[in-house]
């Protein structure tokens, strides 16, 4: 039977916060997708209070974990960041607008991706990134 289980390897980004400071937001660590092709970056937003807190997701790419992290372009991505992203609400419905998950995919060629989750209001609301990296060069990966 086809089973995902050795063919993916999830990497905690960001760990499940409060991003805190409007702006400010969190950055994750360089993650290395060092032998797989693909990353799908998973985004869990909580529970949203304040209708008018949008989050955004940007992705940066580079070729060491020292490097010059640079913006992925779009034609890297299936899907957009914007889309994974949350916007401003005039209420709240769980599973749309709070209480979500929301994906991205990166189809780039560097070695190293972060991911900065920021919001336009000092945010309570817990948001956690995961990448899911797939595709390995060598399977089973796990």
């Amino acid at each position: 039977m086809p089973s995902l289980h050795y063919n993916v390897k999830a990497v905690r980004a960001v760990s499940p916060v409060a991003i805190g400071t409007t702006g400010t937001g969190k950055t994750s660590a360089a993650i290395d997708r060092s032998g797989y092709l693909g990353v799908e970056v998973i985004v869990d937003y909580g529970t949203v209070t304040a209708t008018n807190a949008a989050f955004t997701l940007l992705l940066t790419e580079a070729d060491t974990t020292n490097g010059s992290f640079t913006s992925v372009a779009d034609e890297d991505l299936n899907g957009t960041e914007a889309a994974a992203g949350l916007a401003a609400a005039a209420t709240r419905t769980s599973g749309v607008s709070k209480n979500v998950t929301k994906q991205v995919g990166y189809l780039g060629i560097k070695k190293y991706l972060k991911a900065k989750i920021s919001s336009t209001v000092t945010a309570g609301t817990p948001v956690g990134v995961t990448f899911l990296l797939h595709t390995p060069r060598h399977a089973p990966a796990a």
